[in-house]
């Protein structure tokens, strides 16, 4: 595999090991260097980037950091298996089917890694700014909040925080610091608020301190933040949730149909 070199005197102020990680992490995601296979040797990274050895094995100590390959100095490194997912939203919107877990575990154990949530807080709180509008709350006003972390093979992969209407939750089981069948499009379904509209606002940005340490980041990399808000029948809002995953392992992928 050859491509340009990436020293020189850009605009990228980063250091040179930190670019050729940048490099090598974009050929891992998109496929250039698939699950499984060896990484450029270190000799063909050298000429690569027009690096020195140290450099070379600095970069790939980025990548072992963040998981995406393993090996050993001087042996091959290799990309990791089942490390980059494509996630899709839409498929874990809907409500379970009577007998089915939460519609993100069945979706992720398909063919995946064993996958579990853990539910780490129920609790009144003011939402975020964005969360609040979503909502329609007032400033300063309350929310019920569930905020869960969702593992795959026991490593950390999603950080999901639901907000709730209080008029809408109070004295059902959303109050409750259990798990709830079928997941919460079920429950808001036997409530009478059924999911008819879900819209999700994507960015990218550097992950909080709460972010960075429930999703153990190995690094200063970017998180993907989603606010998925779910309305009912006549446009009422029902949920808002701040979904956060890291940037370098996940990938969101949305269908359409031509309308």
């Amino acid at each position: 595999m050859t491509g340009p070199t990436i020293e020189g005197e850009g605009r990228d102020r980063r250091s040179l090991h930190e670019r050729i990680a940048a490099d090598l992490r974009d050929d891992i995601m998109s496929g250039n260097l698939a699950p499984g296979t060896k990484v450029p040797s270190t000799t063909q990274l050298k000429a690569r980037f027009d690096a020195s050895s140290a450099t070379v094995q600095k970069a790939l100590g980025l990548l072992k950091d963040e998981r995406l390959v393993v090996g050993r100095a001087g042996s091959a490194v290799t990309v990791r298996e089942h490390r980059q997912r494509t996630v899709r939203p839409a498929a874990s919107l809907n409500p379970a089917k009577p007998g089915e877990p939460y519609r993100w575990l069945a979706e992720a154990r398909k063919g995946g890694p064993p996958a579990r949530s853990k539910l780490l807080e129920v609790a009144e709180a003011v939402p975020p700014g964005d969360v609040t509008e979503a909502l329609g709350l007032p400033d300063g006003g309350t929310a019920l909040l569930r905020r869960q972390i969702l593992r795959l093979d026991d490593e950390p992969a999603e950080l999901v925080l639901c907000f709730y209407p209080l008029e809408l939750a109070r004295g059902t089981a959303l109050t409750e610091r259990r798990r709830i069948k079928g997941g919460t499009p079920t429950l808001l379904s036997e409530l009478g608020y059924p999911p008819v509209l879900s819209v999700d606002r994507v960015s990218a940005r550097l992950p909080t301190r709460d972010q960075y340490e429930a999703l153990e980041l190995p690094g200063n990399l970017p998180v993907l933040r989603t606010l998925r808000t779910v309305y009912s029948h006549d446009e009422r809002p029902v949920e808002a949730t701040v979904m956060i995953k890291a940037g370098h392992l996940y990938e969101l992928q949305y269908e359409f149909t031509p309308g």
